[in-house]
């Protein structure tokens, strides 16, 4: 996924507040809201966004060794989570680390955990805020070099597992339901190879179990190959065209702690060199498709057929590349309705001299590389991506952009002085129109230079703005609490499924109000090496009460529910198909 912005450019770096509950026949509160309204204050509205990690008692640094012969796997990253592994409430945090390994590195060694400080830590939130480390109760140390996780509760007992996926092999953690988990991966089969990085879980078949995708990037070992100028100081990560693609890995669950590989058999083993990875309807045939973002190689887009098995339909459907029929370096996206229209769109980070792609839905299977009208293309040009999110920071009703970024460089400046290895944040905020660079008056974090690489999103503290977990490569990750001062009101659903995933995955929630509506797909995945908050969040700008919110779970189960009040998290329960949403309130 790496580029040598010196040889080409377009490189792509390697690349609580009252909780509501309602049940399967029920719906509560009332809401009434407003969803698809434009601010009308100046679309400069800037966010406050906070450094708090030492004040949770986040301490973490990622180990990333950087070698004279420069080892592509040096400067991916690693992921971040953020989930609940005890069902209190709070949300918790999970983070990736890398391993020690020499220079030069013989062929065919996989990197091994040394000690604590290249474990993966996992931080549990306690009830005033602050994190405490239970990596070793929670057996949660990691074994190799890792980079990403995908959370969800595979097997539908109630609570959060853990897929990491890292060089050389992954992982699966199933959680005993206590913030303890077991590592299974051997009896569920899902080792598997390679170098694998993000992941996401979606019902791949609809029967109620969650399957298991996952990204690989290239075929790669320690060979020693020389990229860049043969002058000191010089040397740099090569572009991926020096390695051949390989293909994606996905696993059927068998419903007994076994997963089957299907990757041939359902159509998803197209090589790839893939980064990011994320899943959206996006064109209303009530099966998931799944997007995937490949460096420096036409992007991916799995159309999921009736049949079960998916088409490759990147190109024909406009989002294989950009405007200009180029490739460019994909590594983080992003797969949701930022326009309110009710059809996800699609945006795809890339390295600086590229800009960020930004596919609008078409609502006819096609998509228009919308980079130039939405603001993106100024705003993004001198920049490298890597994580992203849409979300309401403001909760105005419309999903703004929040962009972890540096290059994958770390030679860049070198060659090309306007361009830089570490990089503030990116915070674009969503008039409804186009987007607006607010990140100078977000904040101080937004003037610190990151190599920042993987990102999670999620209501931190129950406030109802979305707070923001980023990760660097070689550094410290940092927790980030959203202050930005509102008047505009919010709603997070907590889904359950029955005859559905438990986690509710795939299902499609549309919130309505006065002023307009807007869509979310539930999801863990999307971004980059990350899982966030399962949770389902909504802006209601103005309106204190959303009229309606219709949840079609992947069952095929529509169900609706009125005058929902905001401003609280409301707990949601799959009905059984024959029961109807009757209005009760409970405690």
């Amino acid at each position: 996924m790496r580029r040598h912005a010196f040889l080409k450019t377009g490189a792509l770096s390697i690349a609580l507040t009252a909780v509501l509950h309602i049940n399967a026949d029920c719906l509560i509160g009332q809401i009434k809201g407003s969803a698809g309204s434009t601010s009308t204050s100046s679309e400069d509205v800037p966010g406050k966004f906070v450094d708090i990690t030492a004040k949770a008692g986040v301490h973490f640094l990622h180990v990333a060794p950087h070698t004279s012969r420069k080892y592509l796997i040096e400067t991916m990253g690693s992921g971040a989570a953020l989930f609940d592994c005890d069902n209190d409430g709070r949300l918790d945090l999970y983070l990736l680390n890398g391993a020690p390994y020499t220079d030069p590195t013989p062929k065919g060694f996989i990197p091994k955990k040394s000690g604590p400080q290249d474990w993966n830590r996992m931080y549990h939130q306690k009830s005033d805020g602050t994190f405490e480390d239970i990596t070793e109760k929670a057996g949660l140390e990691g074994v190799g070099y890792d980079m990403g996780v995908a959370v969800a509760d595979y097997d539908n007992d109630g609570y959060e597992d853990i897929f990491v996926t890292g060089y050389g092999g992954n992982r699966l953690y199933h959680n005993n339901g206590n913030c303890t988990f077991t590592d299974v991966t051997e009896k569920a089969g899902v080792a598997g190879s390679g170098w694998s990085t993000s992941a996401t879980w979606i019902d791949l078949d609809n029967d109620g179990r969650l399957d298991l995708v996952v990204d690989r990037y290239v075929t790669w070992d320690w060979d020693d190959v020389w990229c860049g100028e043969h002058r000191p100081g010089y040397r740099g990560y090569c572009h991926p065209d020096v390695f051949p693609p390989i293909t994606m890995l996905a696993y059927h669950n068998d419903g007994n702690g076994h997963f089957t590989e299907i990757t041939h058999k359902i159509g998803l083993d197209k090589p790839a060199k893939a980064l990011g990875i994320a899943i959206a309807d996006y064109d209303h045939d009530g099966l998931t498709d799944i997007f995937v973002a490949n460096d420096s190689m036409p992007e991916f887009l799995f159309h999921h057929k009736a049949d079960g098995t998916f088409e490759e339909v990147g190109l024909e459907s406009g989002v294989g590349v950009n405007a200009d029929g180029q490739t460019y370096a994909g590594m983080g996206i992003d797969f949701a309705d930022y326009d309110n229209d009710g059809w996800p769109d699609i945006v795809v980070t890339d390295l600086a001299n590229q800009r960020y792609a930004l596919y609008r839905n078409n609502r006819d299977g096609t998509f228009d590389y919308a980079t130039p009208q939405s603001g993106l293309g100024n705003i993004t040009l001198l920049h490298s991506g890597w994580s992203l999110r849409f979300f309401d920071y403001d909760n105005d009703g419309w999903k703004d952009l929040l962009i972890a970024q540096g290059h994958d460089l770390d030679t860049i400046e070198k060659t090309m002085p306007q361009l830089h290895y570490k990089e503030p944040m990116m915070l674009l905020r969503n008039t409804g129109k186009r987007f607006v660079d607010v990140s100078s008056t977000s904040g101080d974090i937004f003037h610190e230079a990151w190599v920042g690489r993987g990102m999670a999103i999620g209501d931190i503290d129950n406030d109802g703005r979305i707070d923001a977990v980023v990760t660097t490569n070689g550094g410290q990750a940092y927790m980030l609490h959203n202050e930005t001062k509102s008047t505009n009101h919010w709603i997070t659903l907590h889904l359950t499924g029955h005859t559905s995933n438990r986690d509710g995955i795939g299902a499609v929630v549309k919130m309505t109000t006065s002023q307009g509506s807007q869509w979310v797909t539930a999801t863990t995945s999307s971004g980059y090496l990350s899982a966030s908050d399962p949770r389902v969040h909504f802006g209601l700008g103005a309106s204190p009460v959303a009229d309606t919110i219709e949840i079609r779970w992947p069952s095929g189960i529509v169900q609706t529910l009125k005058n929902v009040q905001g401003d609280r998290q409301i707990q949601v329960d799959e009905p059984s198909a024959s029961s109807e949403s009757r209005p009760q309130s409970r405690p």
